[in-house]
């Protein structure tokens, strides 16, 4: 599968983007594995954020940030990170706009995804990230860092941010991807 060759789509609802997804993969989030770590990445196209939950999947932790170069460095950080890690699957996170539709970075999230899965051979889910970048950036705003480790802390905490969405939302209704805007 070759990564980033995607066709201009064009921009889509929230539904038909979700609907695409759902198509891609058999792993519906209600029958994605509910023991075993879990892997959440936030997606870019310069650095890739990664964290972990614990074997239960009760808490997720920031793990790493990986610096984009090419496939062939990513593929070995992915097997070692599965393979070290015993990781079971992935939620890929999933940049839509504000009002839902979706954006060029959309469609390399979900091609990605599915470039993890064929790799791992692991089921993945995409979950809606809206809002996850920010909340990291609130969270390090609030420790008093410099601005050169606050960038360096904000992908994985972006990561864990959104893994720790997708473990709090009920996993019977993420059949439509909820993010951190819906949580009540």
């Amino acid at each position: 599968m070759a990564f980033g060759l995607l066709e201009k789509l064009g921009e889509r609802t929230v539904p038909s983007v979700f609907q695409r997804v759902a198509k891609m993969t058999a792993n519906e989030p209600s029958e994605f594995p509910r023991t075993g770590r879990l892997a959440g990445i936030d997606f870019g196209t310069v650095r890739i954020g990664v964290a972990i939950t614990d074997p239960e999947q009760k808490m997720a932790s920031p793990y790493q940030i990986l610096q984009r170069s090419n496939l062939l460095t990513e593929e070995s950080f992915f097997r070692r990170l599965v393979r070290e890690e015993r990781i079971s699957g992935f939620v890929v996170g999933l940049p839509v706009h504000l009002d839902g539709s979706s954006s060029h970075v959309s469609e390399l999230a979900i091609e990605y995804g599915k470039w993890l899965g064929v790799l791992t051979g692991l089921p993945v889910v995409w979950f809606d990230e809206r809002f996850t970048s920010s909340a990291a950036e609130e969270l390090i705003r609030e420790a008093n860092l410099t601005s050169k480790k606050r960038k360096a802390l904000l992908d994985k905490l972006a990561a864990q941010v959104l893994l720790t969405a997708f473990l709090e939302a009920p996993r019977d209704q993420l059949r439509t991807i909820r993010g951190l805007d819906d949580r009540r």
